[in-house]
């Protein structure tokens, strides 16, 4: 007796379906996107010079805890939506000179004795503990930053009659004439020495 062919299941169709499902999981599904802050790392310091002195005034400490919880100035807890606000009536102070004896002609601030001397002088300070979250460092970095950003914006307004964002995108385009680029590159320099970003962030500690 004859034997009974077997019939072949054609297997190029079913490649080409799973190719086609593969493409589509790789198109539609989300990836996560880790959080994280830009940040220039300061250079190494030299061992054999001094650090300098800084007047407890100004600067603005920020203690996290574990818990999430936010300490301002050793004295007053607060939300992370409420640290902007604090950090800007901080920096924007002017109650004194900067080194060379210049008055913040620009600050608006109450220029209160008891707060920061001036915006160059102004410093920012997170202390952080070791169990703290990472989503609440974020947060509160993005709110301190947010403070900078809000001054410099103002700033750049008053000057120029731009958003501060506006005039770091004309002096990153590319069609800008040598000298335009030169003259942006000033201003941009200007709002930044203005309210430079000086956020010092100390090695996590084991308070609670």
């Amino acid at each position: 007796m004859a034997k009974r062919a077997v019939p072949e299941i054609n297997a190029g169709s079913m490649a080409d379906i799973a190719f086609l499902l593969l493409i589509f999981f790789l198109v539609t599904t989300t990836m996560d996107i880790d959080s994280g802050i830009s940040r220039k790392l300061p250079e190494k310091q030299d061992p054999n010079v001094e650090p300098p002195i800084l007047k407890e005034k100004n600067v603005f400490v920020v203690n996290l805890n574990r818990n999430g919880d936010i300490l301002v100035e050793n004295e007053t807890f607060m939300k992370v939506n409420e640290l902007k606000d604090a950090a800007i009536e901080f920096l924007d102070n002017g109650g004194g000179t900067d080194k060379d004896g210049n008055k913040c002609d620009y600050c608006k601030g109450k220029k209160s004795i008891k707060s920061s001397d001036h915006p160059k002088k102004a410093i920012i300070s997170i202390e952080s503990a070791r169990g703290t979250k990472y989503g609440t460092y974020i947060a509160v970095q993005n709110e301190l930053v947010a403070a900078y950003n809000v001054l410099r914006e103002r700033s750049s307004n008053e000057l120029y009659g731009i958003t501060f964002d506006e005039l770091l995108k004309r002096a990153k385009d590319e069609n800008n004439s040598v000298a335009k680029a030169a003259d942006l590159k000033i201003k941009v320099k200007r709002i930044k020495e203005m309210f430079p970003m000086i956020i010092s962030e100390a090695e996590p500690v084991k308070f609670n």
